[in-house]
């Protein structure tokens, strides 16, 4: 089956594709800007080329893409437009590898893995400001990502001597029953530029760690990072060809991932529209899938919060990447009792939040990644308001332009409009009144998404009822920070199969083998 949908971003909007000849006119660098890519230059950080069987590669067709800062429109860079004969390959080169990588010992795979993490973390400030370029996200946030990225591979170093089988009892003297677990093989790897570091490392770190040898295919919004963190693994001593990444043309990349007998495995974070065309693409030719897809996630808050909590919560899982997580809170249910209280002190603090370019200093919203996305934030307050819908802070884009929106709260509600039926991906907090727990929680699970959920309630009572009923892969109670390496990220109904991260996400990556030893007598 034919890939025609653009694996580029969450959102299931199609764009055009971008790859083009260095020959169109392009808005300048500043001097700011121009120092900062001048330094991460200097460092070896800033590639621009893919990377196929360890080396830095150009499209075949010497076609490039720009790469854009969303926060002033200016080009960073033009990287590689790859398609089909460079994905090709790029799988080839890791067929080839996997030969040798999985048959190293865990301690070995362990090593390289911790060798990257502490280039990662030697490097955080450099990769955040990267970030910070490409993705349009807060500097001081970027580097909180580069830590939470680095943070997979340290997990999963560690893990990698820890893939365990088991010895079953038999039911015959003479027979022993074994199991084991191997690698699956070759893993492509589709990222989101909403993370751009660390949804890589949470896909990649678990491969490497069970042997698998992985091609990374990131979005062409923010393919900066995901060189400059493959630079470091080459620099860690990950042999050649164990992990490429090729970026450009997506339908073609796309196509030659699904359509290869040599990849097993496809692992996708994006929006649920692209991850059903994967899901039906791989069916092809059988491979394992991990899907993290779209979420909706309500945010319950009752009468009986502490409500210092519940904002402080409410306003970390809302605007943390101006709004753009796939566990970002979609719809605060506020209990009719404190309704009125909480939404007044919410509004205030929301109209507090600093907006600007990343780098500048107390900033902490930043812009959205492009036009796009402006757009589609627009249309569904839109909608909203000539619903019945009220604006009680913010509600349109920003006096800075670009791709700036103001950090918006938007009252009365109702369950059926279309902000709080689908994911909004930006800044804009729709709160919908309820009366009973009861009501709450239909409304919760009212809908095709079941990624993330968060209450807030001083009861225990109601903290282990309320996150039994709730249909999603992860509750937060009285927190709205709830992402750890530890932890298992997935969802259920529509947002995806699988988890990565935590033990959990390591037998992503791995095939059961039964044996059975016979005439043992």
């Amino acid at each position: 089956m034919m890939l025609k949908t653009l694996l580029l971003h969450r959102t299931t909007t199609i764009h055009s594709l971008r790859c083009k000849f260095n020959t169109i006119p392009h808005r300048e660098m500043t001097t700011g800007t121009q120092s900062i890519v001048s330094r991460l230059k200097s460092s070896g950080l800033l590639q621009t080329k893919g990377l196929i069987g360890g080396k830095w590669t150009d499209a075949y067709d010497g076609r490039t893409i720009e790469v854009n800062n969303p926060a002033s429109g200016e080009v960073i860079a033009s990287v590689a437009c790859m398609g089909e004969k460079e994905t090709k390959d790029a799988i080839s080169s890791a067929y080839e590898a996997f030969g040798h990588w999985s048959k190293l010992t865990g301690s070995e795979r362990s090593n390289r893995l911790r060798s990257w993490y502490n280039l990662l973390m030697e490097h955080k400030e450099e990769l955040g400001e990267l970030i910070t370029l490409e993705q349009g996200k807060p500097l001081k946030e970027a580097i909180g990502e580069v830590g939470y990225g680095a943070s997979f591979l340290e997990f999963f170093a560690e893990e990698a001597k820890r893939v365990y089988g088991d010895i079953i009892p038999s039911t015959l003297p003479d027979r022993r029953v074994l199991v084991i677990k191997q690698p699956v093989g070759v893993v492509a790897a589709i990222t989101p530029w909403n993370f751009p570091l660390a949804m890589i490392t949470r896909k990649v770190g678990p491969a490497l760690a069970c042997g698998c040898t992985v091609v990374i295919k990131p979005s062409e919004f923010t393919p900066l990072t995901a060189l400059a963190a493959a630079e470091l693994a080459l620099q860690s001593g990950i042999p050649p060809g164990v992990l490429n990444v090729v970026m450009g043309d997506a339908p073609k990349i796309g196509n030659s991932l699904l359509e290869s007998t040599q990849v097993r495995k496809i692992t996708f974070t994006g929006s649920t529209a692209v991850g059903k065309k994967l899901m039906a693409g791989a069916a092809e030719t059988v491979k394992k899938v991990s899907l993290e897809l779209g979420g909706n996630a309500p945010c319950i808050v009752f009468d009986d919060a502490d409500l210092e909590v519940a904002l402080k919560g409410t306003l970390a899982t809302k605007f943390r990447n101006s709004g753009q997580t796939c566990v970002c809170a979609n719809r605060i249910l506020v209990q009719e009792g404190i309704y009125e209280k909480f939404t007044s002190a919410f509004s205030n603090a929301v109209k507090d939040l600093k907006v600007g370019n990343g780098f500048s200093e107390g900033v902490v919203q930043g812009p959205l990644i492009n036009e796009a996305a402006v757009q589609k934030v627009e249309s569904f307050v839109q909608d909203a308001i000539s619903k019945g819908a009220k604006v009680l802070a913010g509600g349109k884009r920003h006096s800075l332009g670009f791709t700036f929106y103001e950090p918006t709260i938007i009252g009365d509600v109702k369950n059926d409009m279309l902000i709080a039926r689908q994911e909004v991906f930006g800044p804009v907090a729709p709160i919908i009144r309820f009366k009973t727990e009861e009501e709450a929680i239909q409304i919760a699970n009212d809908t095709n998404a079941g990624l993330a959920a968060y209450l807030f309630t001083n009861s225990i009572k109601r903290s282990w009822r309320v996150s039994e009923t709730l249909e999603y892969g992860i509750v937060g109670v009285n927190e709205g920070l709830v992402s750890t390496e530890v932890a298992p990220f997935g969802g259920y109904k529509q947002s995806g199969l699988g988890r990565e991260g935590s033990k959990y996400g390591l037998d992503e990556y791995t095939e059961i083998k039964y044996i059975c030893m016979g005439n043992l007598g």
